[in-house]
Protein backbone atom coordinates (compact mmCIF):
# COMPACT_ATOMS: atom_id res chain seq x y z
CA UNK A 1 0.00 0.00 0.00
CA UNK A 2 1.36 3.52 -0.68
CA UNK A 3 1.99 6.25 2.10
CA UNK A 4 -0.55 8.46 1.54
CA UNK A 5 0.13 12.14 1.57
CA UNK A 6 -2.68 14.25 2.81
CA UNK A 7 -4.31 17.03 0.40
CA UNK A 8 -2.87 20.87 0.62
CA UNK A 9 -5.36 22.87 2.85
CA UNK A 10 -5.79 26.51 3.72
CA UNK A 11 -4.06 25.88 7.26
CA UNK A 12 -0.79 25.50 5.60
CA UNK A 13 -1.17 29.06 4.22
CA UNK A 14 -2.00 30.10 7.73
CA UNK A 15 0.87 30.50 10.45
CA UNK A 16 -0.84 31.82 13.17
CA UNK A 17 1.82 30.00 15.63
CA UNK A 18 5.52 30.66 14.31
CA UNK A 19 7.89 28.54 15.79
CA UNK A 20 11.13 28.73 15.81
CA UNK A 21 11.65 25.52 17.38
CA UNK A 22 12.13 23.10 20.18
CA UNK A 23 13.25 25.20 22.84
CA UNK A 24 13.84 22.17 25.76
CA UNK A 25 12.02 18.91 26.74
CA UNK A 26 11.73 18.82 30.17
CA UNK A 27 11.59 15.20 31.52
CA UNK A 28 10.01 14.31 35.48
CA UNK A 29 12.20 11.78 37.07
CA UNK A 30 12.33 10.04 40.13
CA UNK A 31 15.73 11.42 41.24
CA UNK A 32 17.33 14.66 38.71
CA UNK A 33 20.88 14.72 39.76
CA UNK A 34 21.32 10.94 38.84
CA UNK A 35 19.13 11.19 35.86
CA UNK A 36 21.61 14.07 34.53
CA UNK A 37 25.01 12.19 35.56
CA UNK A 38 23.27 9.52 33.15
CA UNK A 39 22.62 11.79 29.86
CA UNK A 40 25.88 13.41 30.55
CA UNK A 41 28.10 9.94 30.93
CA UNK A 42 25.88 7.62 28.39
CA UNK A 43 24.50 10.80 25.55
CA UNK A 44 27.17 13.80 25.96
CA UNK A 45 25.62 16.35 27.09
CA UNK A 46 26.85 19.20 29.09
CA UNK A 47 25.45 20.98 32.55
CA UNK A 48 24.42 24.65 31.77
CA UNK A 49 22.28 25.29 34.50
CA UNK A 50 20.56 23.85 38.09
CA UNK A 51 17.41 24.67 40.17
CA UNK A 52 16.48 23.64 43.68
CA UNK A 53 16.90 25.01 47.49
CA UNK A 54 19.99 26.59 46.70
CA UNK A 55 18.69 29.29 43.99
CA UNK A 56 14.92 29.78 46.25
CA UNK A 57 13.17 26.73 44.74
CA UNK A 58 11.81 24.99 48.19
CA UNK A 59 9.97 22.16 45.95
CA UNK A 60 11.83 20.73 43.12
CA UNK A 61 15.42 20.35 41.88
CA UNK A 62 16.05 21.02 38.22
CA UNK A 63 18.98 20.18 36.15
CA UNK A 64 19.20 21.85 32.57
CA UNK A 65 21.86 20.31 30.25
CA UNK A 66 22.55 20.75 26.42
CA UNK A 67 24.11 20.00 23.32
CA UNK A 68 24.86 21.82 20.51
CA UNK A 69 21.01 23.29 20.06
CA UNK A 70 19.66 20.15 22.01
CA UNK A 71 18.69 21.06 25.69
CA UNK A 72 16.81 18.83 28.20
CA UNK A 73 15.66 19.64 31.14
CA UNK A 74 15.66 16.74 34.46
CA UNK A 75 13.06 17.39 37.16
CA UNK A 76 12.29 15.77 40.39
CA UNK A 77 10.15 16.97 43.87
CA UNK A 78 11.24 16.84 47.28
CA UNK A 79 8.25 15.93 48.23
CA UNK A 80 6.30 12.60 47.99
CA UNK A 81 2.83 14.81 47.74
CA UNK A 82 4.40 17.41 44.78
CA UNK A 83 2.35 17.06 41.45
CA UNK A 84 5.62 15.80 40.11
CA UNK A 85 6.26 13.24 42.65
CA UNK A 86 2.67 12.38 41.29
CA UNK A 87 3.42 12.49 37.53
CA UNK A 88 6.68 10.06 38.39
CA UNK A 89 4.99 7.60 40.47
CA UNK A 90 1.97 7.04 37.99
CA UNK A 91 4.42 7.43 34.75
CA UNK A 92 7.67 6.37 35.56
CA UNK A 93 10.33 8.78 34.05
CA UNK A 94 9.37 10.55 30.86
CA UNK A 95 8.88 13.24 28.96
CA UNK A 96 6.20 16.06 30.85
CA UNK A 97 7.16 19.36 28.93
CA UNK A 98 7.85 19.97 25.05
CA UNK A 99 9.06 23.12 25.28
CA UNK A 100 8.75 25.57 22.39
CA UNK A 101 10.48 28.42 21.11
CA UNK A 102 8.40 31.62 19.71
CA UNK A 103 8.69 35.08 19.54
CA UNK A 104 5.39 36.23 21.39
CA UNK A 105 4.24 33.89 24.24
CA UNK A 106 1.39 36.13 25.23
CA UNK A 107 0.20 35.49 21.56
CA UNK A 108 0.97 31.74 20.86
CA UNK A 109 -1.43 30.95 24.27
CA UNK A 110 -4.15 33.31 23.20
CA UNK A 111 -4.03 32.09 19.73
CA UNK A 112 -4.05 28.17 21.20
CA UNK A 113 -6.49 28.55 23.55
CA UNK A 114 -8.84 30.93 21.78
CA UNK A 115 -8.82 27.55 19.05
CA UNK A 116 -9.94 25.34 21.65
CA UNK A 117 -6.21 24.23 23.89
CA UNK A 118 -6.92 24.01 27.68
CA UNK A 119 -4.53 26.23 29.25
CA UNK A 120 -1.46 24.62 30.84
CA UNK A 121 0.42 28.20 31.70
CA UNK A 122 -1.45 31.42 31.73
CA UNK A 123 1.26 33.75 30.42
CA UNK A 124 3.92 34.77 32.99
CA UNK A 125 6.78 36.69 32.58
CA UNK A 126 9.68 35.66 34.90
CA UNK A 127 13.04 38.19 35.62
CA UNK A 128 16.51 38.76 36.91
CA UNK A 129 19.77 40.34 36.32
CA UNK A 130 19.75 38.74 33.10
CA UNK A 131 16.59 40.11 32.02
CA UNK A 132 13.11 38.19 31.31
CA UNK A 133 11.20 35.25 30.12
CA UNK A 134 7.54 34.68 29.18
CA UNK A 135 6.30 31.37 29.54
CA UNK A 136 2.71 30.13 28.77
CA UNK A 137 1.47 26.44 27.79
CA UNK A 138 -1.19 24.18 26.97
CA UNK A 139 -2.31 20.71 27.54
CA UNK A 140 -2.32 18.04 24.88
CA UNK A 141 -2.31 14.26 25.25
CA UNK A 142 -1.77 12.81 28.20
CA UNK A 143 -0.36 14.91 30.61
CA UNK A 144 1.70 16.13 28.28
CA UNK A 145 2.67 19.87 27.64
CA UNK A 146 3.64 22.25 25.29
CA UNK A 147 5.05 25.40 26.68
CA UNK A 148 5.77 28.65 24.69
CA UNK A 149 9.53 30.27 25.36
CA UNK A 150 9.77 33.56 24.56
CA UNK A 151 13.11 34.86 25.79
CA UNK A 152 13.99 37.62 23.23
CA UNK A 153 14.65 40.17 26.23
CA UNK A 154 16.81 37.38 28.08
CA UNK A 155 20.51 36.68 28.05
CA UNK A 156 21.21 34.77 30.86
CA UNK A 157 21.97 30.97 31.19
CA UNK A 158 19.09 29.20 30.66
CA UNK A 159 15.96 30.54 32.25
CA UNK A 160 15.29 32.83 35.46
CA UNK A 161 15.70 31.03 38.82
CA UNK A 162 18.25 28.44 37.70
CA UNK A 163 22.37 29.13 38.43
CA UNK A 164 24.97 28.12 35.95
CA UNK A 165 25.87 24.18 36.89
CA UNK A 166 29.55 24.11 36.31
CA UNK A 167 30.69 20.96 37.60
CA UNK A 168 34.33 18.85 37.07
CA UNK A 169 33.03 16.18 35.52
CA UNK A 170 32.46 16.81 31.70
CA UNK A 171 32.72 14.11 28.66
CA UNK A 172 33.19 14.86 25.73
CA UNK A 173 29.72 15.15 23.48
CA UNK A 174 28.92 12.41 20.89
CA UNK A 175 27.39 14.91 18.03
CA UNK A 176 23.71 15.11 18.86
CA UNK A 177 22.19 18.07 17.32
CA UNK A 178 18.73 19.10 17.58
CA UNK A 179 15.26 17.62 18.10
CA UNK A 180 14.54 16.02 14.45
CA UNK A 181 10.80 14.94 15.84
CA UNK A 182 9.28 13.79 18.80
CA UNK A 183 6.87 11.19 18.70
CA UNK A 184 3.11 10.99 21.21
CA UNK A 185 1.60 7.51 21.83
CA UNK A 186 -2.30 7.44 22.52
CA UNK A 187 -4.98 5.10 23.34
CA UNK A 188 -7.29 3.19 20.90
CA UNK A 189 -9.43 5.36 18.38
CA UNK A 190 -7.16 8.82 19.84
CA UNK A 191 -5.03 9.54 16.84
CA UNK A 192 -7.65 11.48 14.32
CA UNK A 193 -9.00 13.55 17.39
CA UNK A 194 -5.22 14.56 18.75
CA UNK A 195 -4.38 15.16 14.37
CA UNK A 196 -7.56 17.46 14.42
CA UNK A 197 -6.26 18.96 17.27
CA UNK A 198 -2.65 19.72 15.63
CA UNK A 199 -4.50 21.21 13.11
CA UNK A 200 -7.56 22.88 14.63
CA UNK A 201 -5.52 24.51 17.43
CA UNK A 202 -1.83 24.82 16.37
CA UNK A 203 -2.08 25.11 13.05
CA UNK A 204 -0.31 22.49 11.63
CA UNK A 205 -0.82 19.99 8.92
CA UNK A 206 -0.84 16.35 8.45
CA UNK A 207 2.34 15.54 6.49
CA UNK A 208 2.73 12.18 6.32
CA UNK A 209 0.37 8.49 7.16
CA UNK A 210 0.63 5.13 7.60
CA UNK A 211 -1.92 2.25 8.73
CA UNK A 212 -1.85 -0.75 9.93
CA UNK A 213 -0.96 -2.46 6.30
CA UNK A 214 2.18 -0.33 6.39
CA UNK A 215 3.29 -0.71 9.84
CA UNK A 216 2.75 -4.30 10.72
CA UNK A 217 4.04 -7.02 11.26
CA UNK A 218 2.94 -11.17 11.98
CA UNK A 219 2.07 -10.37 15.34
CA UNK A 220 1.08 -6.33 15.98
CA UNK A 221 0.30 -3.37 13.96
CA UNK A 222 -0.15 0.43 14.55
CA UNK A 223 -1.17 3.48 12.80
CA UNK A 224 0.80 6.70 12.22
CA UNK A 225 -0.09 10.31 11.36
CA UNK A 226 3.31 13.19 11.22
CA UNK A 227 2.17 16.86 12.39
CA UNK A 228 4.39 19.48 11.06
CA UNK A 229 4.20 23.26 11.94
CA UNK A 230 4.54 25.42 8.85
CA UNK A 231 8.16 25.70 8.80
CA UNK A 232 8.63 21.96 9.18
CA UNK A 233 10.77 23.08 12.45
CA UNK A 234 8.38 21.27 14.55
CA UNK A 235 7.33 17.40 14.10
CA UNK A 236 4.78 15.67 16.14
CA UNK A 237 3.95 12.11 14.76
CA UNK A 238 1.10 10.55 16.43
CA UNK A 239 0.63 7.04 17.29
CA UNK A 240 -2.18 4.62 18.02
CA UNK A 241 -2.68 0.85 18.53
CA UNK A 242 -4.13 -1.19 15.66
CA UNK A 243 -5.70 -4.55 15.66
CA UNK A 244 -3.23 -7.44 15.59
CA UNK A 245 -2.62 -11.13 16.76
CA UNK A 246 -1.12 -9.94 20.02
CA UNK A 247 -0.07 -6.42 22.27
CA UNK A 248 1.44 -3.70 20.24
CA UNK A 249 4.24 -1.55 21.55
CA UNK A 250 2.01 0.88 21.72
CA UNK A 251 -0.11 -0.60 23.93
CA UNK A 252 3.01 -1.70 25.81
CA UNK A 253 3.74 1.93 26.29
CA UNK A 254 0.25 2.78 26.84
CA UNK A 255 0.23 0.11 29.85
CA UNK A 256 3.27 0.65 31.51
CA UNK A 257 2.99 4.59 31.12
CA UNK A 258 -0.09 4.12 32.45
CA UNK A 259 -1.96 6.28 29.87
CA UNK A 260 -0.77 8.66 26.62
CA UNK A 261 2.70 10.08 26.14
CA UNK A 262 5.70 10.84 24.44
CA UNK A 263 7.12 7.58 23.32
CA UNK A 264 10.49 8.81 21.84
CA UNK A 265 12.46 11.28 21.07
CA UNK A 266 14.55 11.67 17.62
CA UNK A 267 17.84 13.35 18.04
CA UNK A 268 19.52 14.65 14.82
CA UNK A 269 23.69 13.92 14.13
CA UNK A 270 25.83 14.87 11.00
CA UNK A 271 27.80 11.59 11.40
CA UNK A 272 25.53 8.70 12.62
CA UNK A 273 28.48 5.71 12.99
CA UNK A 274 30.57 8.03 14.85
CA UNK A 275 27.64 9.07 17.28
CA UNK A 276 26.59 5.75 17.38
CA UNK A 277 30.28 4.31 18.37
CA UNK A 278 30.72 6.74 21.19
CA UNK A 279 27.10 6.06 22.50
CA UNK A 280 27.53 2.28 22.60
CA UNK A 281 30.83 2.67 24.28
CA UNK A 282 29.41 4.59 27.15
CA UNK A 283 27.06 1.78 27.79
CA UNK A 284 23.68 3.14 25.30
CA UNK A 285 22.18 -0.11 24.62
CA UNK A 286 20.14 -0.04 21.20
CA UNK A 287 17.65 -2.28 19.12
CA UNK A 288 19.29 -5.02 16.95
CA UNK A 289 18.49 -6.71 13.53
CA UNK A 290 19.26 -9.49 11.80
CA UNK A 291 21.76 -9.36 9.34
CA UNK A 292 20.28 -9.96 6.91
CA UNK A 293 18.63 -6.97 6.30
CA UNK A 294 21.88 -5.94 4.93
CA UNK A 295 21.59 -8.88 2.28
CA UNK A 296 19.96 -6.58 0.20
CA UNK A 297 20.00 -3.01 1.20
CA UNK A 298 21.58 -1.24 -1.46
CA UNK A 299 19.40 -3.09 -4.51
CA UNK A 300 16.52 -1.47 -1.85
CA UNK A 301 18.53 2.45 -1.15
CA UNK A 302 20.77 2.61 -4.06
CA UNK A 303 23.88 3.99 -3.72
CA UNK A 304 24.81 5.50 -0.40
CA UNK A 305 27.95 7.12 0.99
CA UNK A 306 28.56 4.94 3.91
CA UNK A 307 30.40 2.13 3.98
CA UNK A 308 28.23 -0.57 4.71
CA UNK A 309 30.21 -2.77 6.93
CA UNK A 310 29.83 -0.18 9.88
CA UNK A 311 26.47 0.11 9.50
CA UNK A 312 25.73 -3.25 9.68
CA UNK A 313 27.88 -3.68 12.12
CA UNK A 314 26.26 -1.51 14.58
CA UNK A 315 22.89 -2.28 13.55
CA UNK A 316 21.98 1.42 11.97
CA UNK A 317 18.90 1.16 9.53
CA UNK A 318 18.74 3.01 5.95
CA UNK A 319 15.79 4.20 4.04
CA UNK A 320 15.32 6.39 0.69
CA UNK A 321 12.72 8.80 -0.19
CA UNK A 322 12.57 10.87 -3.26
CA UNK A 323 14.37 13.50 -1.80
CA UNK A 324 17.58 11.07 -0.02
CA UNK A 325 17.70 9.08 2.35
CA UNK A 326 18.02 9.14 5.89
CA UNK A 327 20.12 6.49 8.85
CA UNK A 328 18.25 5.64 11.26
CA UNK A 329 18.62 3.66 14.64
CA UNK A 330 16.88 3.07 17.94
CA UNK A 331 17.60 2.82 21.76
CA UNK A 332 16.12 0.50 24.10
CA UNK A 333 14.08 2.14 26.70
CA UNK A 334 16.14 4.15 29.10
CA UNK A 335 14.32 3.35 32.33
CA UNK A 336 13.10 -0.06 33.67
CA UNK A 337 10.09 0.64 32.37
CA UNK A 338 9.45 -0.18 28.63
CA UNK A 339 8.52 3.30 27.72
CA UNK A 340 10.52 6.25 26.50
CA UNK A 341 13.56 5.70 24.18
CA UNK A 342 15.52 7.75 21.60
CA UNK A 343 16.13 7.34 18.11
CA UNK A 344 19.46 8.67 16.42
CA UNK A 345 18.89 10.20 13.29
CA UNK A 346 21.45 11.45 10.09
CA UNK A 347 19.25 12.94 7.10
CA UNK A 348 21.08 12.73 3.54
CA UNK A 349 18.18 14.37 1.76
CA UNK A 350 15.54 12.42 3.29
CA UNK A 351 12.28 14.11 5.18
CA UNK A 352 10.57 10.87 5.36
CA UNK A 353 10.65 8.65 8.82
CA UNK A 354 12.31 5.26 7.78
CA UNK A 355 9.12 3.75 6.15
CA UNK A 356 11.10 0.90 4.79
CA UNK A 357 12.32 -0.19 7.95
CA UNK A 358 9.01 -0.29 9.75
CA UNK A 359 8.77 -3.61 9.33
CA UNK A 360 12.09 -4.78 10.72
CA UNK A 361 12.08 -2.36 13.58
CA UNK A 362 8.71 -3.78 14.94
CA UNK A 363 10.01 -6.89 14.39
CA UNK A 364 13.07 -5.78 16.61
CA UNK A 365 10.87 -4.47 19.24
CA UNK A 366 8.67 -7.77 19.39
CA UNK A 367 11.99 -9.57 20.19
CA UNK A 368 11.99 -7.60 23.20
CA UNK A 369 8.65 -7.49 23.81
CA UNK A 370 8.50 -11.02 24.38
CA UNK A 371 11.92 -11.39 26.47
CA UNK A 372 9.51 -9.25 28.71
CA UNK A 373 6.26 -11.48 28.88
CA UNK A 374 4.66 -8.50 27.30
CA UNK A 375 4.04 -9.21 23.72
Amino acid sequence: MQTKVPQKTNLENIDFLPLNGTDYVEFYVGNAKQAAHYYQTAFGFQPLAYSGPETGNKLLCSYALRQNKLTFVFTSALKQDHPVAIHVSKHGDGVKNLALSVNDSRDAWKQTTSRGAESNKEPKEISDDHGSVIISGINTYGETAHLFIERKNYNGIFLPGYKKWDPEYRPAETGLLYVDHCVGNVGWNQMNKWVKFYEDVMGFRNILSFDDEDISTEYSALMSKVMSNGNGYVKFPINEPAEGKKKSQIEEFLEFYEGEGVQHVALATKDIVQTVTDLKSRGVEFLSVPTSYYDDLLDRVGTIDEDLEPLKNLGILVDRDDEGYLLQIFTRPVQDRPTVFFEIIQRKGAKSFGKGNFKALFEAIEREQALRGNL
